[in-house]
């Protein structure tokens, strides 16, 4: 779907996710927050959506950003954030594009939903948007997930994520975790 159809899907009902956010990203960042003794930092959420994931990182103190191509999608999440009073940054861009987004502690993509080449292209754009030290974390659907083989499976996602170019000290470090579809990556200087 182009960003036209998304306009019109989000304009077309209340809300087309949850106003919460997704139970493992919380899982994952709330262990990251363990591992980073409670420091916050800056996060995107990468093709989020109304915003759902990056209301609540904003709720945990973290500076959110929500990039979306959806023009809509962001004026919900405008919208949400004022009603909880909390600031909540917002891009307009595609990211199989590469947008220039300044990098972040917290680099989110949950559940995009693309085809595998620009799949691979927006994990790419991804990966660069890690600031050092910072985590990419990746939710992808599982097999079962995919009867009509929409999206690409998670099996393809950590794929794509071990075929990303890597240099001299700039690597990052995988914990998949088969069975969830989890993708949490620490960019390292070792």
């Amino acid at each position: 779907m182009d960003a036209a159809s998304w306009d019109e899907r989000y304009r077309s009902t209340g809300l087309v996710w949850s106003a919460g956010p997704n139970a493992f990203v919380v899982e994952e960042v709330e262990a990251l927050l363990v591992r980073r003794g409670g420091e916050t930092g800056r996060a995107l959420d990468l093709a989020g959506g109304e915003g759902r994931n990056a209301l609540w990182f904003a709720e945990q103190g973290w500076a959110a950003e929500l990039v979306e191509f959806s023009a809509v999608a962001l004026e919900k999440a405008s919208a949400i954030a004022a009603q909880r009073g909390v600031t909540l940054r917002t891009t307009l861009a595609d990211m199989t594009e590469a947008p220039a987004i300044d990098p972040a502690d917290l680099v989110l993509v949950c559940y995009l939903q693309l085809t595998p080449e620009p799949l691979a292209r927006a994990l790419a754009h991804a990966a660069t948007l890690v600031a050092p030290g910072g985590t990419l974390l990746v939710i992808a659907h599982e097999r079962d997930n995919l009867p009509r083989q929409l999206c690409a499976p998670c099996e393809r996602v950590a794929g794509l994520i071990l075929a990303m170019p890597r240099s001299g000290n700039n690597r990052l470090k995988s914990r998949f975790r088969p069975g969830a579809g989890l993708f949490p990556w620490t960019q390292s200087d070792r």
